[in-house]
């Protein structure tokens, strides 16, 4: 398994922004995608978007297309999650994942077989 240490979450109005980070212990060679996923209070943990980090090539769930940007730095082992115009509906707890993706739901859960300790993101209306 990788471990991986987010930062980052924090809490911001309505319209705000804020970057998550989330640095892996270098085993790269073991995963080739990372994730970025959330659970709000109640509610399923979900998919928020995720990279390959081979190309840097990026998906994203639709509740957060045009405001999220994912991006993988391999020379520092680190995913960023941008979140911009960010809602009260999107706060939550925000978990990075790793894991080896080879077809299917690219943002189902099963395909990651490491995860962070989360960070709590709260945007207040």
């Amino acid at each position: 398994q990788v471990r991986l240490v987010e930062s980052g979450g924090g809490s911001v109005q309505a319209g705000g922004s804020l970057r998550l980070s989330c640095v892996d212990s270098g085993s790269s060679y073991s995963f080739n995608t990372m994730a970025w996923f959330r659970q709000a209070p109640g509610k399923e943990r979900e998919g928020v978007a995720a990279v390959a980090t081979a190309d840097n090539s990026a998906y994203y769930a639709d509740s957060v297309k045009g405001r999220f940007t994912i991006a993988r730095d391999n020379s520092k082992n680190t995913v960023y999650l941008q979140m911009n115009r960010l809602k009260s509906e999107d706060t939550a707890v925000y978990y990075c994942a790793a894991g080896s993706y080879g077809e299917g739901k690219i943002l189902d859960s099963t395909h990651y077989t490491s995860w962070g300790q989360g960070t709590q993101v709260t945007v207040s209306s």
